[in-house]
């Protein structure tokens, strides 16, 4: 019998699973240097970025200073955040910026008395100076916009959309686990080929979709922790989950989020009688850091019988709102809603997963070659609570010291041995997708109602028991059919709501984003929450 044919295994210097902030940085610093693939699950703008509206976080202004926005970062962080973290993320912010400028990313400008024009910069939650550059209320969009174009132009980067990765390849290199590649599934063949690389990229977002209410696009399904974590990686503190305080409540609009900028103008929250109630909870009232706004919001939804809250920027110029918030203003304006007469009605929504994939400074993994950057990563920068816009630059500052790291290793590393084609001899299509569709809304409920913005030890156990059962019925139905990108992600979803739920577990406190009934008070001591998976040798 012949063996398989392994000689048209696809072998990429590297390879960048994700097409968002991180991995467009990621691929455009290495293009020139190295032959890379990108691989995207929908569009090239089928991520988490592309719908962003605040902005970026990084010291601009000669008010401001570096040493302010490292204390903002470590006091938003509970006392969790890795100091060297904060501090190599915040010196680099500038740079980061310019580059971004330099890519041709068009970002708000205003003019100044003497007729001169600057970047205008807002102020957000946790942030003691306005340092958020931003582009209007569509920054996502417009870097993401600009990145993609800046990729474009180098043809020589194999671009392929509405791909899905299965699995990682991890191979046995001089002695050593190697991460080798990915087997990947093509959305539109339904094929499953492999895809070698020296060097793998997971930029493939966070795991809001666990939750049944999020700001976030269905791709956010966790993916690359979960990749990581069957491949043997370490996580931590995947209990973090940001709820943003303000996501739009309203029949017609789907994970439409009202961004921490509108506050950071003077939007004030109030009650349906038109009553504040933020500075009941903090002194900083509607710039508190997010945790606390949520929980605020959550409190009194609960307390009044409340379906939403509401966010009211009315006492402002029309003028100053549209051009400060256009999209919010359009979207709003096509459901009805005047934000310059009306209040808006918002809900917290899951929103950033400020744990995931242990990593250094250069975004190294446990897996020699497996670099995890961005929301899949847990860098140290966050801590226990992500202040706001810090996001997209750990992407950035981040996608660079990989980049440079990986540049520098190009030549010592020899490339993967030929695999396998991907084995589909012993299973069969489904008839039975109801299944997936069914565990998938069974998941996303339970963790919004036992694993959300308030939890308990007996909550936590009730989540962990059925995650546990879901996952040996998913196990069951991934052996026995023909994989589909809906069953893909449905595992890994599973996979990451068992590694937040077990972090919960551990965490004998109440600390940032996590809040617990049966522990309301933080610990002397800030220890990170860590899960190690049992490694399976390849």
């Amino acid at each position: 019998m012949a063996s398989p044919d392994t000689s048209r295994n696809d072998l990429f210097d590297v390879l960048v699973i994700g097409s968002g902030a991180a991995g467009l940085t990621t691929a455009l610093r290495l293009c020139d240097k190295a032959r890379v693939c990108v691989l995207s699950k929908g569009e090239l703008t089928a991520a988490s970025t592309y719908y962003a509206q605040g902005g970026v976080a990084a010291v601009l202004d000669e008010t401001d200073s570096l040493t302010a926005h490292v204390d903002d970062t470590l006091v938003a962080g509970a006392g969790l955040c890795k100091r060297e973290a904060v501090d190599f993320t915040v010196k680099n912010g500038p740079a980061a910026i310019r580059w971004l400028i330099d890519q041709g990313v068009a970002f708000t400008t205003e003019e100044q008395p003497d007729g001169t024009w600057v970047y205008h910069l807002t102020r957000e939650g946790g942030h003691s100076a306005r340092r958020i550059i931003h582009a209007a209320d569509a920054t996502g969009l417009v870097i993401s916009s600009t990145l993609i174009d800046r990729l474009r132009e180098h043809p020589e980067v194999d671009v392929r959309e509405h791909q899905i990765a299965v699995d990682l390849i991890v191979q046995n290199i001089d002695g050593k686990r190697r991460v080798a590649g990915a087997y990947v599934l093509d959305k539109h063949s339904g094929r499953i080929t492999p895809i070698l690389a020296r060097f793998v990229v997971l930029a493939t977002g966070g795991a809001s979709k666990a939750y049944l209410y999020t700001t976030n696009p269905d791709i956010a399904t966790g993916d690359g922790i979960a990749m990581a974590w069957r491949a043997g990686c370490r996580v931590a503190n995947m209990e973090f989950n940001q709820f943003h305080p303000t996501c739009l409540y309203h029949p017609g609009a789907k994970n439409f989020l009202i961004t921490e900028a509108m506050r950071g103008e003077g939007g004030l929250l109030k009650l349906p009688g038109g009553e504040r109630f933020m500075p009941r909870f903090d002194a900083r009232a509607e710039l508190a850091p997010r945790d606390i706004v949520a929980r605020a919001i959550d409190h009194e939804m609960k307390r009044l019988g409340l379906d939403c809250v509401y966010l009211d920027i009315s006492h402002k110029p029309k003028d100053f709102i549209i051009n400060h918030f256009p999209t919010i203003y359009a979207k709003c304006l096509s459901l009805g809603l005047d934000i310059s007469r009306d209040p808006i009605p918002v809900v917290p929504a899951a929103h950033y997963t400020c744990g995931g994939v242990v990593t250094d400074l250069k975004g190294h993994t446990d897996l020699d070659g497996l670099y995890a950057i961005g929301e899949t990563s847990c860098t140290g920068l966050h801590g226990a609570n992500r202040m706001a816009s810090n996001s997209l630059l750990e992407c950035f500052v981040f996608g660079r010291a990989a980049s440079e790291d990986i540049i520098a290793q190009l030549g010592s590393v020899p490339a993967p041995q030929p695999v396998q084609p991907w084995d589909e001899s012993q299973v069969t299509d489904s008839d039975e997708d109801v299944v997936i569709s069914h565990n998938w809304d069974e998941i996303r409920r339970f963790m919004w109602d036992y694993v959300g913005i308030v939890r308990t030890d007996k909550r936590l156990q009730r989540a962990l028991n059925r995650v546990q059962m879901l996952r040996q019925e998913i196990q069951d139905y991934y052996s026995n059919y023909k994989v589909t990108p809906d069953l893909i992600e449905l595992r890994n979803l599973a996979i990451v709501a068992e590694l937040i739920i077990r972090c919960a577990q551990l965490r004998k406190e109440s600390r940032g984003l996590h809040y617990t009934l049966d522990y309301p008070q933080t610990a002397a001591e800030a220890v990170d929450s860590v899960l190690v998976p049992e490694i399976k040798r390849p």
